[in-house]
């Protein structure tokens, strides 16, 4: 069976946890007959979050900018293939992400992470798990950064251009690094936020900002606007060389298992079926509107379609404009979703081996806002500060981290969603009879498919580097 650490033995108990109300009315029975002082232990701390909460800030996660790449993934195998493999990387994040939600359940109580659940499988290589997914998580916020930098005077300057076309903007306004220092501005304040649930409603404006790119894709397609070109060749089914490098484009395009864990330990009653209800939502959400973009953008333009679906419409109408400015918002409010993640493991990393298992006392000194076991006041400012910091500078004089982002993707992002989710169930159920043996075999099968994922990509990355002349083409 497998060994579990006293804070909860399966969902029997932790349902059970819940039940406060028999435990308050018994507490002062208890008082009366034994003093004061005898009160009942106080109940485990549980979750706030709800579920509408927990699956924007999931489906948040899941939605960047990789969803402005699906038009040219379809492009490059058409139209049949393209919702297909879609789909299945849809799939096989969400099954991976089902198995993370059946680890954290062996975790201490509401303290579930990768780190708990490594220390549970491979406790020896437990600070190497965290330390490549806080070095994913940075990458991906840096290339946030770098996003609204770019995009930022552009946006400028379409906004000048159709509200007041005899004037041009002020030569500051069409700096990128000025726009990414005044973003950091609000941003800052919410990276501190302790809390994945405090970020619920930055990710229901970045979830607004995604629903009016998909407006902007099917209006244009029906109702085409000024200065758009014709459309190339449009097939069902036509496989073609760059398939092989926008394939894990779709894989990528999912990953969110580094904020699986957070969500876990804040929704209030954190059963089996709430998380499948959050996890099916986020990935069927994302897969929807991954398969709109997809299709509506590669009907538009066809095999002239390119790596930015956004950028391919003219700026010549305010509603273009208000796009682009959308896509900015929502990779902003997308970069404390990824700071979080990263200052967490960060955080298990600098205490590998001084972590210890809760006890009795530790469960009844916590608080709503503050364990034992979490970080320090200082030590959360000084990390947070630390990734802000050194991630705003990176991408203050980088404008290009494509080389680097990608073997950051091939590596953490395939380590993360499919090679982890899918090692650390298996060990956790290969001996625990009351497990289903084909679910065993499943997630061993999706950490080999994480590993097949890892080995392709990365030596497609190398291969480009050594032979930089001989890059796929469409």
């Amino acid at each position: 069976m497998v060994q579990q650490y006293g804070a909860v033995q399966g969902h029997a108990d932790r349902d059970a946890a819940h039940d406060t109300t028999d435990d308050s009315r018994t507490s002062g029975e208890a008082d009366a007959l034994l003093g004061a002082n005898a009160t009942a232990r106080r109940p485990k701390r549980e979750g706030r979050a709800t579920l509408t909460s927990s699956t924007s800030n999931l489906a948040n996660t899941i939605i960047g900018s990789g969803m402005l790449t699906f038009p040219l993934a379809m492009a490059s195998a058409g139209i049949i293939p393209g919702i297909i493999t879609c789909v299945f990387s849809g799939g096989m994040a969400a099954f991976g992400l089902y198995l993370l939600s059946l680890c954290a359940v062996k975790a201490p109580h509401r303290r579930a992470s990768f780190f708990a659940v490594a220390e549970l499988t491979f406790p020896k290589a437990a600070v190497f798990f965290d330390a490549a997914i806080a070095i994913k998580c940075f990458g991906v916020s840096i290339s946030y950064l770098i996003i609204i930098k770019s995009l930022l005077p552009n946006v400028v300057q379409a906004l000048y251009h159709d509200l007041s076309p005899q004037t041009t903007p002020p030569a500051w306004m069409l700096s990128g690094q000025n726009w990414i220092t005044l973003i950091m501005i609000p941003l800052v304040p919410l990276t501190f936020l302790r809390k994945l649930d405090s970020l619920r409603h930055t990710s229901y404006i970045a979830l607004f900002s995604v629903a009016y790119l998909v407006v902007i894709v099917v209006v244009c397609y029906f109702f085409p606007v000024e200065g758009m070109e014709q459309p190339g060749e449009i097939n069902l089914i036509k496989f073609t060389p760059s398939f092989v490098s926008n394939f894990p484009v779709q894989v990528f395009a999912y990953t969110c298992a580094q904020n699986l864990f957070p969500i876990f330990n804040e929704i209030k009653a954190n059963t089996q079926p709430r998380m499948n209800i959050v996890i099916g939502t986020s990935i069927g959400s994302a897969a929807l509107i991954y398969e709109v973009i997809a299709v509506f953008g590669y009907l538009t333009f066809g095999s002239k379609v390119g790596p930015n679906i956004i950028a391919m419409y003219p700026s010549t109408s305010l509603f273009i404009a208000i796009g682009q400015l959308a896509i900015a918002i929502m990779v902003m409010f997308s970069y404390p979703l990824q700071v979080h993640p990263c200052r967490n493991c960060l955080d298990k990393v600098f205490n590998a081996g001084q972590t210890s298992k809760p006890t009795a006392d530790d469960e009844e000194s916590e608080d709503e806002h503050h364990t034992s076991h979490d970080m320090s006041p200082l030590k959360h400012a000084l990390l947070t500060l630390a990734i802000v910091a050194s991630g705003f500078t990176i991408a203050y004089f980088v404008d290009d981290l494509k080389l680097v982002l990608s073997f950051v993707g091939s590596t953490g992002s395939t380590t993360i969603s499919f090679i982890l989710p899918g090692l650390f169930y298996w060990k956790l159920s290969r001996d625990d009879t009351s497990v289903s043996k084909t679910l065993s075999r499943a997630s061993l099968g999706l950490a080999i498919y994480g590993m097949c994922i890892f080995v392709f990509c990365l030596s497609y990355n190398i291969y480009g580097v050594l032979h930089p002349g001989a890059e796929i083409s469409h």
